[in-house]
């Protein structure tokens, strides 16, 4: 009979912890809380780590965008991936003339669905290692995985690794960043 006990708060144990994982909240970016209630934008707000981001959407007109339906995947850089650019681009990029430009790099960061990091790490195995990303912009990312990490090459050869995983949002989900990437230009 004892063996049987433990059988049984083994196996009440081994369940609770798979229904604890099943329900995870989501991670904090910036610090902020993240809920899987709130859109992309609504989100993205509240962290400390994405200001310029933020900034950013909202020069190039892509808040209305980035709060509808979706499904989108937004590869999104922190502020300190906007600072390794060159000395003035953010600011020149946030001006009015230079819209297109900079909306075509944030376009460049967004997918129309909803990847969660399992499936992109099934895609790049199922294409032999490496899996090209369209994106909105009409970019193509290379994803690959490296040491169990998400790694995205943009078309200049920049490489950014994916460093918070899997933020979960009403509209899709948001896969952090450490490097803004660049399209062809």
């Amino acid at each position: 009979m004892r063996k049987s006990v433990i059988r049984t708060f083994a196996l009440a144990a081994a369940l609770s912890v798979s229904a604890a994982g099943a329900f995870a909240a989501n991670p904090k970016v910036g610090g902020a809380p993240m809920y899987e209630t709130k859109n992309i934008v609504e989100n993205a707000v509240n962290s400390k780590d994405h200001t310029t981001l933020v900034a950013a959407v909202k020069a190039a007109g892509l808040v209305q965008t980035l709060e509808g339906k979706g499904p989108f995947t937004v590869f999104a850089p922190t502020n300190e991936a906007f600072a390794k650019l060159p000395k003035g681009t953010v600011d020149n990029l946030l001006k009015p003339e230079n819209k297109a430009q900079l909306t075509k790099i944030l376009t460049c960061h967004v997918v129309a669905a909803d990847a969660m990091s399992m499936t992109i790490k099934k895609m790049v195995k199922d294409d032999m290692g490496t899996h090209d990303v369209k994106t909105v912009g009409g970019c193509i990312l290379k994803a690959k995985v490296s040491k169990g990490k998400i790694t995205l090459t943009d078309e200049n050869g920049g490489v950014a690794h994916v460093t918070i995983a899997d933020v979960k949002q009403s509209n899709g989900v948001i896969h952090v960043i450490d490097k803004v990437l660049l399209p062809k230009m």
